[in-house]
């Protein structure tokens, strides 16, 4: 039976590529600036700001997997390209939290 899409990326039967390039990159960024762009359509609302904040930040859990995730997915594969894999991803963390 295969495996569900957390554990997958977990465990690290993902290739790193997909994971990387794919899962984070393409799709966690798109969901990260649709929860930013939801947050401002309600910001202009005038709802409360906590829960502008909530929605803005709600993708986080999610994005700190994924990191974590490429991470333990890079160090098993090694090499230069893994290392810069993993300090991309970093990168993107720390911009989606950010931004």
């Amino acid at each position: 039976m295969g495996r569900g899409f957390f554990s997958s990326r977990w465990r690290g039967d993902v290739p790193l590529d997909r994971l990387f390039w794919r899962d984070m990159l393409l799709v966690a960024t798109v969901i990260s600036l649709g929860s930013s762009a939801l947050a401002l359509v309600l910001l202009g609302l005038k709802l409360p700001l906590w829960a502008v904040l909530a929605v803005h930040f709600l993708p986080v859990p999610y994005n700190i997997f994924l990191t974590v995730s490429v991470w333990r997915t890079a160090e098993r594969a090694g090499g230069a390209k893994a290392s810069l894999m993993m300090l991309g991803s970093a990168l993107w963390l720390i911009a989606t939290v950010v931004v």
